[in-house]
């Protein structure tokens, strides 16, 4: 890990000027050797790499979207190529330049953002041995050795000895149940993200390997972060603790807002979409009309939630139009007219057979 975390030492600089940029504000309130000056400054520097991988945020829903909708290509194209391999990878990437799609693009915030975490765990290996890196001087080293979070000092790790917890003034008891606590919230945290994507965002009608693929990194990389979660101090726990709290409460609001096609997810957005609209009569709000007009657009490719949303409105009486607003049918006008008993209809005359016509009516007699 220390190799690894060497080859992004270039950027120990604007990281650890970072840190001390946000430990200066918060040694303020809670004072410079404080374990919750630091520690906050760590969960502040996630806050603000994680606001500025926003746009590839998007760009990875986008790119996951994607591929699952080319899963059934995919398979096809797996199953005639079966035994020409480099025939089969000229087909694969021929689709993805036909559709825009780049695998790698699911994988860009994890990747953007992997500088940074081993740029942090470089500093807090510098920290622990007693050295100065970056802007962080003797002062500041001083400051960060003394601060701990909840008994545990940041630059520990669950396998320091005992004698190297005591020289940062601490517990090797203390250290040790702050690190597995927060190894276990990390473990978590990151499968139940997972979990959350694969029970609620994944198109239930598409059946492919790539669902099995996720299921099963379900539960590899919690076992991943677990085993290597031992090996990090106390304040890269911190870090990567906060940046899967990030990640789960934005691809939670992903999910209720903006859903993926055909997927639990969207078929419980449309139902609070069919509640508002019979509230309100009408659709509000951009991203509820922009959602209202792709499955408008869609036609007759919409999904079993889609086709369900649109017959719930016409039975209610109500049409979305292409422009993603919700107006009362012209079917529902005419029955809402009869029902009221707006315009009368004219009553026929009753039909009379063919011998009732041919007789010519009596006389009227006068008495």
């Amino acid at each position: 890990m220390d190799t690894i975390a060497s080859l992004f030492s270039f950027i120990t600089t604007p990281v650890s000027w970072v840190i001390v940029q946000f430990h200066s504000l918060y040694g303020a309130i809670f004072g410079p050797d404080s374990g919750w000056a630091w520690g906050l400054s760590i969960v502040s520097l996630v806050v603000l790499i994680r606001i500025c991988l926003i746009p590839l945020f998007v760009k990875q829903i986008k790119a996951t979207r994607g591929m699952q909708a080319l899963q059934p290509k995919m398979k096809a194209i797996q199953e005639r190529y079966k035994n020409d391999k480099q025939r089969q990878s000229e087909e694969m990437m021929k689709l993805y330049k036909e559709t825009g799609t780049n695998p790698l693009s699911s994988c860009l915030p994890i990747l953007a953002q992997s500088p940074f975490f081993f740029a942090l765990y470089h500093v807090l290996a510098a920290i622990a041995n007693g050295k100065t890196i970056g802007v962080i001087n003797e002062s500041l080293l001083a400051s960060a050795r003394q601060a701990h979070i909840f008994g545990a000092p940041l630059a520990a790790k669950f396998t320091d000895s005992e004698e190297k917890v005591a020289a940062l003034g601490a517990s090797l008891t203390d250290v040790r149940i702050v690190t597995a606590i927060m190894i276990i919230l990390m473990s978590l945290s990151q499968f139940y993200t997972q979990r959350q994507l694969m029970q609620k965002n994944v198109d239930l009608s598409v059946k492919t390997p790539f669902m099995q693929q996720q299921k099963m990194l379900m539960y590899i990389f919690p076992l991943i972060f677990a085993f290597m979660g031992i090996n990090f101090p106390v304040g890269v726990l911190v870090y990567w603790l906060t940046t899967n709290v990030w990640t789960m409460g934005q691809q939670m609001y992903v999910i209720n807002q903006n859903p993926t096609p055909g997927s639990k997810a969207q078929d419980q957005y449309l139902t609070r979409l069919l509640k508002h609209v019979s509230t309100h009569g009408d659709v509000k709000g951009r991203g509820k009309k922009k959602i209202v007009a792709a499955i408008v657009a869609k036609g007759p490719d919409r999904n079993d939630n889609e086709r369900k949303f649109i017959a719930a409105l016409t039975k209610q009486g109500l049409a979305a139009q292409a422009d993603g607003s919700v107006i009362k049918s012209a079917e529902a006008t005419a029955d809402a007219d009869a029902a009221s008993g707006g315009a009368a209809k004219r009553q026929q005359p009753k039909r009379q057979s063919k011998s009732q016509r041919q007789t010519p009516p009596k006389p009227s007699s006068k008495k």
